[in-house]
């Protein structure tokens, strides 16, 4: 009976893993991966840092936000199509909480720049969080409570909260930019000062 039992268990315990999932309270399924969608300025800065989270899965450049289907780094640099920079994080919440990435998200670009970080301009790289659900949407919205209470940031917080609808991965170039280029002049001035300041502030964080 207790071999039949322990079988039992193996095989329930064998098919969640293999659906990518785990039992979660009161024996309910728990998601063991979710994706979330910021633009927060140039996306080579926002996938560098993100890629260097314990927990963080894959870290993906592109665009959304906006109406063209299928665009070129070039048609969204010209601010026409709707679509913002963004990265795509896909995480484990046993290990990050979404609560965590999103505090993150708003220490590492200026929230309260509409259309603009730094010396980046248009409306490609404006403050934007894309939702699945309504989750997601609230955690967004509490962040952006926290972060106006925290006054870290001079000014009213503009990030669009936004219903997620298709994100489309930029050219190959873009991925993993900062490390393979590192140390080009951009990277230099402006990707490695935003890694740096997320390296001080949530260095609990760091893979390694």
């Amino acid at each position: 009976m207790l071999r039949c039992l322990a079988l039992l268990l193996l095989l329930l315990t064998t098919e969640a893993f293999a659906m990518n999932e785990e039992p979660g309270p009161n024996g309910a399924a728990a998601p063991t991966t979710e994706t979330l969608t910021l633009g927060g300025g140039c996306f080579w800065c926002v996938e560098a840092v993100y890629a260097e989270i314990r927990g963080v899965n894959r870290v993906e450049s592109g665009y959304s936000g906006g109406t063209l289907a299928d665009p070129t780094y070039e048609q969204v640099s010209s601010g026409r199509t709707g679509h913002a920079e963004v990265v795509q994080i896909t995480f484990d919440p046993r290990v990050v909480s979404r609560d965590t990435l999103l505090r993150a998200f708003f220490t590492i670009h200026d929230p309260t720049t509409p259309d603009r970080q730094g010396n980046d301009v248009g409306p490609q790289y404006r403050s934007i969080a894309f939702y699945r659900d309504e989750a997601q949407k609230a955690a967004i919205e509490r962040a952006i409570r926290e972060t106006a209470d925290s006054r870290e940031w001079n000014g009213a917080i503009v990030t669009q909260v936004e219903p997620f609808k298709v994100f489309y991965k930029a050219e190959n170039y873009h991925q993993e930019y900062f490390k393979l280029h590192g140390e080009q002049p951009y990277c230099q001035l402006v990707v490695a000062p935003k890694i740096a300041k997320f390296r001080k502030r949530f260095h609990d964080l760091l893979k390694s």
